[in-house]
């Protein structure tokens, strides 16, 4: 079961454990009573939480994981932006209320918070699934994006685009998850669980012709040992009227967390930089 949760977290969020990571912070992200709120979007309460004053940027977490594991991004940008994250739908404090978990679904919800806000026009930092449903806003085009960095995304879950090591570990997991909820297992959610892998085996899909319909001013971040695979990344860059396009080096899919200090200093400058291609 140990080995379970492991892979589980390696998956979902990254390579480190949040649940028994010792926090850095005086502020409890992701349990902060002062700030927290719920609101009903699209039939499901939902958590989030506000930080910091200025142009609004929306955090949005990997598969699995929830506010805290963002942690390292709210407490560096709340002193630049006005920081809203949230714990996608099933996941941290937010409702599941469905039996299909779908990347649209999470989309919706997140386009419907931006309403609730009434945000006349906001930047997106997604991770992982994050990246993917900053991804799905700007072709939806819903809302006014300035900015979206997408780090860890893809388009599609086969072989092209996701290094094979991932889905066949993933695979072995839903095959065990499968086996503890016939069994009537009740040590975990497995039934949550399974919408979880479900995103990560069969989601998402999305047409690299679309990426042409975002007008925002994208940033693609993967780490050169990322679940992505690097090829991926760069079908993705080029598939984008205004993207950039960034490999770091000696890093993986957790580098938000493992060595947020590159990754923050990365996704600052693109931020806070006026959007350009490279000078010649």
């Amino acid at each position: 079961m140990k080995k379970h949760i492991q892979i589980l977290v390696l998956f979902f969020t990254t390579s480190l454990c949040i649940t028994n990571a010792q926090t850095k912070f005086d502020t409890d992200y992701g349990n902060n009573n002062a700030v927290g709120k719920y609101v009903l979007l699209n039939g499901a309460k939902i958590y989030y939480e506000e930080y910091g004053k200025g142009e609004p940027l929306l955090l949005i977490h990997g598969c699995g994981g929830n506010i805290k594991t963002m942690e390292n991004q709210i407490d560096f940008f709340k002193k630049k932006y006005r920081v809203i994250i949230a714990d996608n739908r099933g996941q941290g404090k937010s409702e599941l209320k469905t039996d299909s978990l779908t990347y649209p679904q999470i989309t919706k919800d997140w386009e419907a918070l931006v309403n609730h806000l009434k945000l006349d026009s906001i930047s997106i930092l997604g991770w992982s699934d994050g990246g993917i449903v900053g991804l799905e806003m700007g072709i939806n085009n819903k809302t006014k994006i300035k900015k979206i960095v997408a780090m860890g995304a893809n388009l599609r879950p086969d072989a092209t685009a996701v290094n094979s090591w991932a889905p066949d570990q993933v695979k072995q997991e839903r095959a065990i998850a499968k086996e503890m909820k016939a069994k009537g297992d009740n040590s975990r959610n497995w039934s949550l669980d399974l919408q979880l892998f479900g995103l990560l085996l069969d989601q998402p899909n999305i047409n690299s012709l679309d990426l042409k319909k975002i007008t925002a001013s994208v940033l693609i971040m993967v780490g050169d040992r990322d679940i992505i695979k690097n090829e991926h990344a760069v079908e993705i860059f080029n598939n984008l009227p205004k993207g950039q396009l960034c490999i770091m080096p000696g890093t993986d899919h957790g580098v938000p967390q493992n060595n947020p200090v590159l990754f923050n200093a990365i996704v600052n400058r693109f931020l806070t930089e006026p959007f350009n291609y490279a000078k010649q």
